[in-house]
């Protein structure tokens, strides 16, 4: 198939490749699925599910290697002045174990659980986004969890215990294709007993340092070949194999992220994980959990953010008072304080769910992915807001002056990723749409579909009809309207009554929707994300309730402050999660307001007004700085040069 062809495909052949590459069946409960279902099942959250004593003492044994490693062998001012990890850090790292965390303890590996992986994140996050995203990168989404997952046992033997000392990636993004894998072009034919491999792969996140990559590929249908897009595991040292850039960005200075071409690449058939056609649900699978690495992330920096805010609100003074004192700025370091709190619970709460093995938590961990990395950007916005210029100005033009160099700005720039990396907001939003709205998908079935034959609608409206009598009556009440509901919870009862009403209201709101819309509500956008929202934000309250109660509880908190910490949550933590849930409430009401208030259809039709030039004179009056000027043309590298960059970089 020619690349022309690749680069054109038809809006019904992609959704169709997503399609397949969609896990169809739930065989676990989800908590989150059932949300939207107008099913509150707290059972399945509360109690609160805790670590046992083995993973609890072998990772908080990590963590206090991990947390000492941190505190006095990095520098993240070189790592941000100098644009890269210093060599002797990884190092530090992969003899600590680091890279090896989520890998069986026979392979060599940590075996450490998935709740105490994401701590680790967070300690090392906390210091340097960078390092978090390389230790990410190489775990969550490279090649040691789809080789655990997906791999033979020669596999596992051969590839796990390497993974445990070198780094390695995932290469999926091509320069013409982002989240719409139908497009894929890279390509890999077989030949004899290998697999030869062509392809360019861009924002290959670690591919600049790695040893080992995941690379997905399209296998021609041939004779013997099921052919589709498959997984490979690739050792970089394999000939033909060039990194040719390595991108810089506003954020994540330190980050390892290139272009990598491949060209003729001999890849033995060996290295081919699970079936042929197989790599992109081994992908989706493999992100389940590994998109909980980004929340955990986001919660050191809501951790950092809630003590930079406190301190700086009290040192500050403004008008005779403390800054932190004055209601505006009150208002952002109780959104900073409460939205930290929930990140840390969201997280906790889904890791530890993935651990038990006994709940599917893929609506969970797009749901915590997607609300947190929005919400930590929040949060950094109004950090930068309240320290005001020193806010806005670097850590290292802070020192330089005898200030304490607080890195709020660079916060601001690293978090900015996350609302793009595994899953931009948009397609999550789509992603979670469309597993919220499964059953009633399901259940449709030949009534939205445009190629049905009428006897075919007759009988999917027959199945729809029966399916709705049966589930509908359940939407009318529930433990949310009666009084004394969840009252083991104390304050917080009435939040757990609020979200049961909401769950309800949603479900009801969804079946409308597509009753209304029917085939067509897969382009109502908007409404999907609101829809999204609003179920994230459910979570979010349900996920801090559980913590709250669970940390003022006799057993104390769920998991530890870290290491050094003198202080326990108690009851402190029953009035945080109060107030976060007042917050989150007026953020749902008034996502639920907008569910059918909004300015959609007006936007749409603007935005096809712009795309055709209609407004192209709002443009006018301003240079284009992306457009070199002939000042600019003598400053482009020659072939030399370039070829010299290439050979560095490579």
């Amino acid at each position: 198939m020619s690349q022309r062809t690749h680069a054109h495909v038809d809006e019904r052949t992609a959704r169709k490749v997503a399609e397949e590459a969609r896990e169809t069946e739930w065989r676990l409960p989800s908590f989150g699925k059932q949300l939207f279902l107008g099913d509150f099942r707290l059972d399945l959250i509360h109690p609160h599910p805790r670590p046992a004593g083995e993973p609890r003492r072998k990772g908080e044994e990590f963590l206090a290697k991990l947390t000492e490693f941190c505190a006095t062998r990095i520098d993240p001012a070189v790592i941000e002045r100098d644009a890269r990890i210093p060599d002797d850090v990884v190092t530090g790292l992969r003899d600590l174990g680091a890279l090896g965390m989520k890998i069986p303890e026979k392979y060599g590996g940590l075996g450490l659980s998935q709740l105490y992986y994401g701590r680790a994140l967070m300690v090392a996050g906390s210091v340097s986004p960078a390092l978090a995203a390389l230790l990410s990168a190489h775990q969550s989404i490279g090649v040691p969890q789809p080789v655990k997952m997906f791999g033979t046992p020669e596999q596992q033997e051969e590839w796990l215990p390497r993974c445990a000392r070198q780094v390695s990636a995932f290469l999926l993004t091509e320069p013409d294709v982002g989240s719409d894998p139908a497009r894929l072009r890279a390509t890999a034919v077989p030949d004899g007993d290998d697999y030869v491999l062509n392809g360019v792969k861009l924002w290959t996140t670690n591919g600049v340092i790695a040893d080992l990559v995941v690379v997905m590929a399209r296998v021609p249908k041939s004779d013997g070949h099921r052919g589709g897009i498959s997984a490979f595991i690739v050792d970089m040292g394999t000939p033909g194999i060039t990194v040719e850039h390595r991108n810089q960005f506003m954020g994540l200075r330190g980050i390892e992220n290139g272009v990598t071409r491949f060209h003729d690449v001999r890849v033995p058939k060996a290295n081919l994980i699970g079936a042929e056609g197989a790599g992109l649900k081994i992908a989706l699978t493999t992100l389940n959990t590994g998109r909980l690495s980004l929340p955990a992330i986001c919660a050191a920096s809501g951790k950092w953010a809630a003590r930079i805010a406190r301190e700086w609100s009290k040192e500050r003074v403004q008008w005779g008072r403390p800054v932190g004192e004055h209601e505006a700025v009150s208002r952002k370091i109780a959104f900073i304080a409460a939205t930290a709190y929930a990140m840390e619970a969201m997280l906790d709460l889904s890791s530890q769910l993935a651990d038990d093995e006994r709940n599917d938590i893929r609506i969970e961990a797009a749901l915590a992915k997607l609300w947190s990395s929005e919400m930590a950007c929040k949060a950094a916005d109004e950090l930068v807001q309240l320290r005001g210029g020193r806010g806005y100005e670097t850590a290292e033009s802070l020192a330089a002056r005898g200030e304490r160099g607080v890195p709020a700005e660079q916060m601001l720039r690293d978090l900015r990723i996350n609302r793009i990396f595994e899953g931009s907001s948009e397609i999550m939003h789509l992603l979670i749409a469309r597993e919220a709205v499964d059953a009633h998908l399901s259940v449709a079935g030949d009534v939205i579909d445009p190629d049905a034959s009428t006897g075919q609608k007759a009988r999917a409206a027959a199945k729809a009809g029966g399916f709705y009598a049966r589930w509908l009556p359940t939407l009318v009440t529930g433990a949310g309207q009666r009084p004394n509901s969840y009252a083991e919870f104390g304050a917080l009862a009435k939040h757990l009554r609020y979200v049961e009403r909401a769950s309800r209201k949603l479900a009801r709101s969804i079946f409308y929707a597509a009753g209304r819309w029917q085939g067509g509500l897969e382009y109502r956008q908007g409404f999907l994300g609101r829809m999204v929202d609003i179920g994230a934000e459910l979570y979010a309250m349900s996920a801090v309730c559980v913590r709250a109660h669970a940390d003022a509880s006799a057993e104390g908190p769920v998991a530890s402050a870290g290491a050094g910490s003198a202080t326990a949550p108690g009851k402190s933590a029953l009035l945080l999660a109060d107030a976060f849930c007042g917050q989150a409430r007026v953020r749902v009401e008034e996502l639920f307001d907008g569910l059918w208030r909004n300015t959609d259809a007006v936007d749409v039709k603007l935005a096809r007004a712009v795309l055709a030039g209609d407004f192209a004179w709002v443009e006018e009056g301003v240079l284009d700085p992306s457009i070199p000027g002939p000042w600019i043309a003598s400053s482009e590298p020659g072939p030399s040069e370039k070829e010299d960059v290439h050979r560095t970089i490579g």
